[in-house]
Order: C-alpha cells, then structure tokens, then sequence
C-alpha cells in the first residue's frame, strides 16, 4: 500500500520537483558564495537564457559539478571565467568581454541612426539651397509670380 501510493506520489509530482539537487560539500562559507555567484553568473549552453543554478540540463549539471572541482583546486573566480569562455564562447557569459564584436552589437545602431541624421539633414539643407538657387535665377517679374503663388500655397 504504502509503495503503491509512494509511486503514485511521484508520477503526479511535475518533474522539477523531482529534479536533482547538487549537495556539495565546501571548506569554506566563502567558497560556498563564489559557487553560487560563479553558476549564478554562467548561462548554460543550451538552454536559451537561463543560468546554470535555474537549469536541470545534463550539461548544466556537468558545468556546476566543474564549477566545484575548479574550486576545490583553488582556481580563482577570472580563471573559471576564462575557461569556460574558452570552452563555450561568449554565449556562456551573462556579461560579455568588450571586443570588437560586442563593441560593434553596442553602438552599431547609434551610428546608423547618426548616419540616418546625417542624411535627412543634408537633404534638407540641399531642398533649401535648390530653392534659393532657383528663386535667384528667376527675372524679377517670375519671382513676383513665383512669391504670388507661395502666398496662395499658404493661405
């Protein structure tokens, strides 16, 4: 009865309930805060924007377990960084490294709004100018016509 009902309990459970918790043993309340800073900080590889403390991935699982070896052997906080940026790429950091990629991500489209700017305020500047180059090529009776029909236009 008691088995029954213990099965029954579990096929009802949803599975992140049933997930596995990582239980590592640390020697130091300190190492304890990095490791959950440090899989606080990692997204996981596959899933799409989740870190690796939310994720129940096998590759999550592996990274956090990585995570504590690397601390266990003393690695600093950068040196973990850098190795599973050397291992996963950019996608692994919720804060990527300034490079010439993410510098052109960042301010890609601040310049092609300057360049847009640009644009539409010479092409204004260049309407203006056609017209008053116009208007000075006109004899002084076309130029009375022309500002008569202005004034018409406005009103």
């Amino acid at each position: 009865m008691r088995l029954g009902f213990f099965l029954l309990w579990m096929t009802l459970l949803p599975p992140a309930a049933q997930a596995v918790v990582d239980a590592y043993q640390f020697d130091s309340e300190a190492d304890r805060r990095r490791y959950n800073a440090l899989i606080d900080e990692l997204r996981c590889p596959k899933c799409q924007n989740q870190n690796l403390a939310g994720s129940d991935a096998p590759i999550a699982q592996d990274l956090r377990s990585e995570v504590y070896r690397m601390i266990q052997a003393g690695d600093s906080d950068q040196e973990i960084l850098n190795f599973m940026h050397r291992r996963y790429g950019d996608f692994v950091l919720y804060r990527p490294r300034l490079t010439l990629e993410t510098l052109a991500l960042w301010l890609g489209p601040l310049l092609l709004v300057a360049i847009g700017g640009l644009i539409w305020w010479r092409l204004s500047r260049g309407v203006e100018k056609s017209e008053a180059v116009e208007s000075e090529n006109l004899s002084e009776t076309e130029q009375a016509r022309l500002k008569a029909l202005l004034e018409q236009r406005d009103d």
